[in-house]
């Protein structure tokens, strides 16, 4: 099954508002040499697969090489392939194929650090007075010897790490292993616009920025004041990096010249950029990174990555969103390689497929460009991943309230064969049973199954450009039920109410009142006189009177 080659309109510069993105997680997606880990090659075989969703866009979770201790977001050489997965030629072969099937690659950038192997850091560290010596962050110590300020490492524990050898400290906000760039040189911008470049000579479409606001920190040093409302939705309660207000080591006024001149770039290869944020007030740093057309093109945040979720709050994220934007896109994301897949996050641990289909019908129908993770199109729910089998080095650090980010990044089921079918080999991390139950092979062609509500969906929501390009309003309704509208100049304002609970709900609804139901969305439901009827999971969708 291949999709059309025009589902988005590709002269438009805004193209992206009508895309949707499939993120990759490649170490768990396709393994073709046995040997448990997936690759480049493998994700060559699965663009078909891909395409036939109907999504435009496929953010490829970094290859570049790597010694792995944050599985690729510790970059050692941006101008290569790990040849854990593969070669830059398998990289051009996966280009083609992508192209050919009118995909579009976007790749994730980790600017903000490198991996401690890197050849800028060897150098940087070497002594006080080399070329590099600059190009990461580095601060004497305390009078005591103590750090040289407050901050705290994402990871865990302070973002200052000793060195021997310049007798410095260095940050970092994540591992001790990822040193922090000093953005302030303007060798290091430099540096990484070069070899962004390299990419966008080999074909590539957009770009996805890793921790986008971590790039400048407070030359001054100054401690962060602690937290007036502690931020759970980039952290864990239990991580105490969420009890400051983090105003010195990141979102900084610096990086918006900085972002100007990345889309400068971008701009000369008709590129896109989406940019991650975690930030005390994402939302406004959205807003200010995606405002006036000369910075990012779009961007995310975790703020419907969280824990729970309720109607109040998904329209109140989307609103506050709107009320602040200038002239910028969101990217809504309700699962990735970071959190608990959204099955388990918000539909507990024995959701049904008609959650899935409901939450992916939800997020579509929001006002941005979705980005759907791998496994969500087939309802996968958070794998159960012993403390023996654990990889990731945040969940070891936080176990065991926090069990870290291995459970939604386990291999992908493709078959109920040894594996899944994703590896010849032993798997990197286990493939979860639950998978094997619910693999791609068995859902292929069942009408009633996850995969192919969201092959239907997407091309089900493509007819509308109310809901890829229109304007979003929100009606009050009681919980658990979502109701909005979306309008496009010349075009019928639609009508879209959700029933986030797994019990059925009945309101009145009076904006719907004559509303004229849609047919072919795929979900039950129905309006009468302004009254909503909803099963379980159920949603309606309709033209307002």
């Amino acid at each position: 099954m291949t999709k059309q080659l025009t589902q988005v309109s590709p002269h438009a510069s805004d193209w992206y508002r009508e895309a949707i993105i499939y993120q990759i997680y490649p170490r768990s997606f396709m393994d073709t040499n046995g040997d448990g880990v997936g690759d480049l090659p493998g994700i060559t075989a699965k663009l078909d697969y891909i395409a036939s969703l109907g999504v435009d866009i496929v953010w490829i979770s970094p290859f570049f090489k790597s010694p792995m201790k944050d599985f690729g977001y510790d970059i050692s050489d941006y101008c290569d392939v790990d040849p854990m997965f593969g070669t830059l030629a398998d990289f051009d072969s996966m280009i083609a194929k992508a192209h050919s099937l009118g995909l579009k690659i976007m790749i994730d950038q980790v600017m903000s650090h490198t991996a401690e192997e890197h050849p800028w850091f060897k150098e940087s560290r070497s002594s006080r007075d080399n070329p590099k010596a600059d190009w990461y962050v580095w601060a004497d110590p305390a009078p005591d010897g103590n750090p040289p300020n407050n901050w705290m490492s994402v990871f865990g524990g302070s973002s200052w790490q000793w060195d021997t050898r310049r007798r410095q400290y260095y940050l970092h906000n994540f591992l001790t292993s990822q040193p922090d760039l000093n953005f302030h040189s303007p060798a290091v911008q430099q540096a990484h616009l070069d070899a962004l470049r390299f990419w966008l000579e080999r074909g590539v479409d957009g770009i996805r920025l890793d921790a986008c606001n971590f790039h400048f920190h407070d030359t001054e040093l100054r401690s962060n004041p602690p937290a007036t409302n502690r931020d759970t939705a980039t952290v864990s309660d239990v991580n105490p990096y969420g009890m400051q207000a983090h105003i010195y080591d990141k979102s900084r006024p610096e990086n918006l010249p900085f972002l100007q001149k990345l889309r400068a770039l971008l701009n000369e290869y008709q590129a896109v950029a989406i940019g991650e944020v975690g930030a005390d007030d994402s939302l406004a740093v959205m807003a200010e990174y995606t405002a006036d057309g000369d910075k990012l093109h779009m961007a995310y945040s975790f703020n419907l990555l969280v824990p729970q979720c309720s109607a109040h709050y998904i329209r109140q994220q989307v609103e506050n969103f709107e009320a602040r934007v200038k002239g910028g896109w969101a990217s809504w994301s309700v699962g990735n390689h970071d959190v608990q897949r959204v099955a388990t996050r918000w539909g507990g641990p024995e959701a049904p497929a008609a959650f899935a289909k409901m939450i992916l019908a939800m997020q579509l129908s929001l006002k941005g460009t979705p980005c759907l993770y791998q496994g969500d199109e087939l309802a996968f729910a958070e794998a159960d991943v012993p403390f023996e089998l654990l990889q990731d080095p945040y969940g070891i650090t936080f176990w065991p309230e926090f069990k870290g980010r291995d459970g939604c990044r386990t291999p992908m089921a493709w078959s109920d064969a040894a594996n899944g079918g994703f590896t010849t080999g032993k798997p990197w991390l286990p493939v979860s049973p639950d998978h094997l139950a619910k693999a791609a092979s068995k859902q292929e062609g069942d009408a009633q199954s996850s995969l192919e509500f969201t092959r239907h969906f997407i091309a089900w929501r493509r007819q509308f450009p109310q809901l890829t390009r229109g304007g979003i309003e929100f009606f009050d309704a009681p919980e658990p039920v979502l109701a909005l509208c979306r309008d496009a100049a010349g075009e019928r304002s639609i009508i879209a109410v959700f029933n986030l609970s797994g019990a059925p709900v009945s309101c009145a609804l009076p904006q719907a009142a004559g509303a004229e139901q849609l047919a072919g969305y795929g979900l039950p439901g129905s309006v009468l006189n302004g009254q909503v009827e909803l099963p379980a999971f159920g949603a309606w969708f309709g033209y307002a009177a």
